[in-house]
């Protein structure tokens, strides 16, 4: 049965305008544009719309079992299924699994601690909110160090953070990229850094019967830079350690956790 999930598109990307684009350099790779705080949170929140209708597509098993909705399942092993679809030159990948005596709250409580986000991802140095732009609307800057893998080697990311529960208890938590330009007027990038693009990522969480929770991540990302094919479309491991990861601190959580 088709969700009704009531999502409305309410706002244009002119509405930006005005941008002041600061002058400090002549060269277009590196315009930033300086808006105010009202701009971007309705900028966020009409960008997110797509981003969640996305992953709401992507979790509803109905369509998932369509073998014509372009996604081609990896691997299968253990309950996890990983799967990827081709966007463009790109893939985006989907990771869904069963987690049996994990609440929806609890997973999310660690799938969102961004001051604990380096304990289920080994790659990440940093991860930090910039900016709270409203209760379940932030910035948030994540960098990867010189020693990560070379799909994140020395990249940055400055992406927006919107978390929703919608009327059935599902809970929602879209991850993409700004702008670039605006992304450099909140935060310059620093001068040995790659500043990557999170197309489009999230978390849908759905409660089951006996407090377990169904688990749908998708990812899409552009690292920036040159990188061999073979790193940008092998994901996949990545996605078995951070599940793997946060399985176990999901169920380590205490259910009234907080971020």
């Amino acid at each position: 049965m088709a969700r009704d999930w009531g999502l409305r598109l309410d706002f244009s990307y002119r509405q930006l305008i005005p941008v002041q684009p600061k002058m400090s350099s002549p060269a277009p790779s590196s315009r930033s544009w300086s808006i105010s705080e009202d701009s971007l949170r309705r900028y966020v929140r009409f960008a997110s719309e797509s981003c969640i209708q996305e992953l709401l597509s992507a979790s509803d098993s109905n369509r998932a079992e369509n073998a014509n909705d372009g996604w081609k399942v990896l691997t299968l092993d253990n309950g996890v299924e990983i799967s990827k679809r081709r966007s463009g030159s790109l893939h985006t990948f989907r990771s869904r699994w069963l987690l049996r005596s994990v609440s929806p709250q609890q997973f999310i409580t660690v799938a969102n601690a961004v001051d604990a986000a380096k304990q289920w991802d080994s790659d990440l140095v940093e991860a930090r909110y910039i900016k709270d732009l409203e209760d379940n609307l932030s910035i948030i800057r994540l960098r990867f160090g010189d020693n990560s893998k070379p799909l994140f080697r020395n990249r940055e990311f400055i992406v927006y953070e919107r978390r929703e529960t919608m009327e059935d208890g599902t809970l929602v938590v879209a991850v993409a990229s700004l702008p670039k330009e605006i992304a450099a007027g909140l935060h310059p990038k620093q001068n040995n850094a790659i500043r990557g693009l999170l197309l489009q990522s999230g978390w849908v969480v759905e409660k089951q019967e006996d407090d377990a929770c169904m688990v749908t991540y998708v990812v899409q990302l552009d690292p920036g830079g040159w990188l061999p094919k073979c790193f940008v479309n092998r994901l996949n491991t990545k996605l078995v350690m951070i599940i793997e990861n946060l399985r176990k601190l999901a169920q380590a959580c205490p259910i009234d956790g907080h971020r």
